[in-house]
């Protein structure tokens, strides 16, 4: 049992660490007005946009809170609304043109983060690590540990 609990915690510090350095990195490079909150929802409407409530349903929060972090991205302008081709009454969220940047420099910090895990563990070691958190980890929804 005691493995497990450390397995669990050092994933979870793992990931926060990946956060803290993609929003460090993400800010040098020029985006300093976003919050890591913001990556999760830009991870959600690369590449073709989403509707708030496919956001809030990504975030696991209310379409109100979606709401709200979609006005703050469109206030930035790192985000803008289109009519659904489908639904008159819906909108979709889509990156911008700096959203767009915004999204290749959090790569280039994710990049640069994890080559520093290799510096430590070896790319062998970050390559095992990688496959088998592809046969354990659920992909889709990226939720934030904390607003």
């Amino acid at each position: 049992m005691a493995d497990e609990i450390a397995l669990s915690a050092l994933l979870l510090g793992a990931a926060s660490t990946l956060v803290e350095a993609i929003h460090e990195g993400t800010a040098r490079r020029g985006f300093a007005d976003l919050r890591p909150t913001h990556g999760f929802v830009f991870a959600r409407l690369a590449p073709d946009g989403a509707t708030i409530g496919q956001i809030a349903e990504h975030l696991g929060v209310t379409k109100q809170a979606a709401s709200q972090l979609v006005e703050e991205l469109v206030g930035k302008g790192y985000v803008e609304r289109h009519p659904h081709p489908g639904d008159a009454r819906a909108k979709i969220v889509a990156l911008t043109e700096r959203g767009w940047a915004c999204t290749a420099a959090a790569d280039e910090a994710a990049t640069e983060a994890v080559r520093s895990w290799i510096a430590v563990l070896g790319q062998e070691r970050v390559s095992a690590l990688t496959n088998d958190l592809r046969r354990v980890a659920r992909p889709g929804r990226l939720r934030p540990a904390a607003w």
